[in-house]
């Protein structure tokens, strides 16, 4: 396995509805490429759209997010939030659970480290 390896950005997946049982507001949609996956299956990197919505999250991974368009808002149960729009980055922990409300459709570059 290569030691460097650049990333090619693309849209080609698909837009998949949220699961109704979590959406609190609108009838968001998402896309989602990984445009890395390592040999462990444990570390990720891609892009990541969204459209206008509000749904319930909860995280077992740890995510690094950077901006690209839009804004959002990410909102804890215990009432920690961050707005975040273009140039803005932030790290979700694992056992975050709250809310990921879009208020413009959004795309971002995103890492997941699993476990």
């Amino acid at each position: 396995m290569p030691l460097i390896t650049k990333l090619a950005a693309t849209t080609d997946a698909p837009w998949e509805p949220i699961a109704p049982d979590k959406i609190i507001a609108g009838m968001p949609e998402t896309r989602t490429v990984v445009l890395y996956e390592d040999a462990t299956a444990k570390h990720y990197a891609g892009e990541w759209e969204a459209t206008v919505g509000t749904w319930r999250i909860a995280y077992t991974e740890w995510e690094y997010v950077r901006m690209l368009a839009g804004h959002c808002v990410v909102t804890g149960d215990d009432g920690t939030t961050i707005e975040a729009g273009p140039g803005d980055s932030f790290v979700i922990e694992p056992g975050f659970t709250g809310t990921w409300e879009v208020r413009a459709r959004m795309h971002k570059l995103w890492v997941i480290r699993e476990g």
